[in-house]
């Protein structure tokens, strides 16, 4: 998918928004222990393998999921607490109020590593040593723990919207287990412990032990959740999303028959018609209702009425 800078623009104002402390705290106890974190690493370069030149990736050797990886219960050690026949087949995830948990780009992609003979069950996210790693929804501290050949230092977030997310290769966690935390903030100082050639984040999105493919979710280019919610599916949870308007809208409005247009670059604005509702619209435009309501003023109480002309741009 691709969108046009324009928007690439607005959504990164959202993200900004979304979790609005993106720099690292500069106090001298901040940075004290940063540098005391950085001495203890000092001799990481020795022990980096650089399998790829233009990115560190993460190593770890996990099977594909066995259902059981994570258990139910909350005090679980391991990374799911859920049995298969608990798990439905679909269900609408509540994404709304969330934050990037790094600012940095893609390294590596969810999915299977020919390479390596497994699957990749999250993303990898370039930073830098004790760059700040934040919470991507509220939630609370489910586990922290360190898992020398796999995630190293990692934490496990449950969200109220029904996911967990899972922060892997940390060199400190900031956060205990049972610690409420909001969307953005602070939980991790980003580092290269476990099995990984060089510091980056591994980002995992899980509905229930499932490791959904996060960027279903979030727009990392554009700083943005793509859609205000997520529908999980057994079927479907490894794939990245389609966010442009379906073949079948095309068609619909090419036989006159749709308000809406296909060729959502091209249109700037959109004058609002009977049936019309904010999350429609946004869908067929490919962008959250968030979006939708920021670049029109648009508070989440404010109803549109028929004739009212919204900024798509």
């Amino acid at each position: 998918m691709k969108f046009i800078k324009n928007i690439g623009l607005v959504c990164l104002t959202i993200a900004f928004a979304a979790c609005p402390v993106m720099a690292q705290t500069k106090s001298r106890a901040h940075s004290d222990a940063h540098k005391q974190l950085l001495a203890k690493n000092a001799g990481a370069k020795e022990q980096i393998r650089i399998i790829d030149n233009s990115a560190f990736i993460d190593l770890i050797d996990e099977p594909e999921p066995e259902i059981d990886i994570y258990t139910e219960g909350w005090n679980s050690k391991s990374v799911n607490p859920f049995r298969e026949s608990d798990v439905p087949n679909s269900a609408v995830i509540d994404v709304t109020n969330f934050c990037i948990p790094h600012l940095g780009k893609i390294t590596s992609k969810y999915g299977y590593r020919a390479r390596f003979g497994r699957m990749h069950k999250g993303v990898d996210i370039g930073l830098k040593m004790n760059d700040t790693v934040r919470a991507a929804f509220d939630g609370k501290i489910r586990l922290t723990n360190y898992e020398g050949k796999g995630y190293g230092n990692y934490v496990i977030i449950r969200h109220p919207n029904g996911l967990e997310t899972v922060y892997g290769h940390l060199n400190k966690h900031l956060v205990k287990p049972n610690q409420v935390v909001k969307a953005g903030d602070p939980i991790g100082l980003g580092g290269n412990t476990g099995r990984s050639t060089g510091p980056h984040l591994h980002f995992e999105t899980r509905y229930m032990g499932y490791a959904i493919n996060p960027e279903a979710i979030f727009d990392f280019a554009n700083k943005t959740t793509h859609t205000d919610t997520y529908t999980f599916s057994k079927s479907t949870y490894t794939q990245p999303r389609n966010y442009a308007p379906s073949r079948e809208l095309a068609k619909k409005e090419s036989n006159g028959a749709n308000p809406y247009t296909a060729a959502a670059s091209t249109k700037t604005s959109y004058t609002v018609k009977k049936g019309d509702t904010l999350s429609k619209i946004a869908k067929a435009y490919g962008m959250s209702t968030t979006t939708l309501r920021k670049l029109n003023n648009l508070s989440a109480n404010d109803p549109i009425k028929i004739g009212q002309t919204l900024k798509l741009k």
